[in-house]
């Protein structure tokens, strides 16, 4: 099915309304002239625009996976995967969704983040927060994204700085505020340095968050996490929102440091979720069953692409994707060593997580 016929579809039969912002007329009509995308990317119905309009913004926080985008074997996007994967990551526990750094943003067309955006919160929306990810080269591409993205009903957008240009603290910060300026929903500020790109100061994101108030939250990814995750909200008087961004391996620890919920990779959500929840709960002994085998899986990943094919061969393995494909160059393959470790490893986190499950079973019969 064309994507734009699939989404259409899902909005046809989505359990619940969305708020869509007001846009400007041409707001999409980039996407809907496409030759590559398809013509038929239509602008909501009169009647689906006022139940949306009806709708609440969904909160930022808890857990808040970050999708991997299916391909189909000629590498264009499989939009029926991608929603049998976003119901998926919900029916896991998922507060909301986010379309980031291994949705393979940076190996998208224009036109293809708008539609992956569009899908995105036709498909999320109705269940939880959706979070799009707008970082671009230029300030002028990423207000445009971020427009199009509050338009099409995101309860948040998210933002790396620019990659190829190395300019100073001063015009990140005037890039972030033109974001910030474009739309009225929050932006997350990401420091994704951990694998791509510079680490930005503590003092800059300070600035912005002092500037902009509580509407900036972050995403700080560069070493060392817990470290600076502390410094961020002392800078920030302990008020900011902040979301752990280390697919899980540090989340006991900004746990204790006082964050807002985390945004790990898909294929492990019900690990995370189960390690969230512990924690929330108090429960020092899961969490420690679950956060031991998780940091050992993720501390094997070192780079944007390791994530990625480890990602899509669990979600492979886990009968949501129907292949692993990455588009090219890629700069990591996984290998038969680390293959057979990731798998021991899933298969030593589902059975804590099967443990769980019988043991809360035990007790819920012994009050009957």
């Amino acid at each position: 099915m064309r994507m734009s016929a699939h989404v259409n579809a899902v909005r046809r039969r989505a359990p619940g309304a969305r708020k869509v912002c007001p846009r400007p007329d041409n707001a999409l009509d980039d996407v809907e002239n496409s030759d590559t995308i398809g013509p038929a990317l239509h602008r909501l119905s009169p009647a689906t625009n006022l139940a949306m309009n009806n709708a609440h913004p969904h909160p930022i926080a808890g857990v808040l996976p970050v999708f991997q985008t299916p391909y189909h074997e000629d590498e264009t996007i499989d939009f029926e995967t991608l929603e049998k994967e976003i119901h998926w990551l919900f029916d896991q526990g998922a507060d909301g969704i986010v379309m980031a750094m291994v949705s393979e943003t940076l190996r998208l067309s224009s036109d293809e983040r708008r539609a992956l955006a569009e899908a995105a919160c036709a498909i999320g929306g109705p269940r939880g927060a959706v979070i799009i990810s707008v970082g671009a080269e230029s300030s002028r591409v990423a207000e445009d994204l971020a427009r199009h993205a509050e338009a099409v009903g995101a309860d948040a957008v998210m933002a790396i700085p620019p990659l190829a240009t190395h300019a100073d603290e001063s015009e990140i910060g005037r890039y972030y505020a033109r974001i910030l300026s474009a739309v009225s929903i929050p932006v997350i500020v990401q420091d994704a340095s951990g694998y791509v790109g510079r680490p930005m100061s503590i003092a800059l994101q300070a600035d912005l968050f002092n500037t902009h108030g509580p509407r900036v939250m972050f995403k700080p990814e560069a070493h060392p996490i817990g470290p600076r995750l502390s410094e961020l909200r002392y800078a920030t008087g302990g008020r900011a929102r902040i979301f752990e961004g280390s697919g899980g391996a540090a989340l006991t620890d900004s746990y204790a440091r006082g964050i807002a919920g985390v945004m790990p990779g898909a294929d492990l959500v019900d690990v995370i979720v189960a390690l969230w929840r512990a924690l929330k709960a108090g429960d020092a002994h899961m969490a420690n069953r679950l956060s031991a085998p998780l940091s050992a899986l993720v501390g094997r990943l070192t780079n944007l692409d390791a994530f990625l094919a480890v990602e899509k061969h669990l979600l492979v393995k886990r009968g949501v994707f129907k292949n692993a494909i990455v588009r090219g160059p890629v700069g990591y393959r996984l290998d038969a060593d680390l293959r057979g470790e990731v798998d021991r490893l899933f298969d030593e986190l589902q059975a804590v997580l099967s443990d769980a499950a019988s043991a809360d079973l035990r007790r819920a019969s012994r009050t009957v």
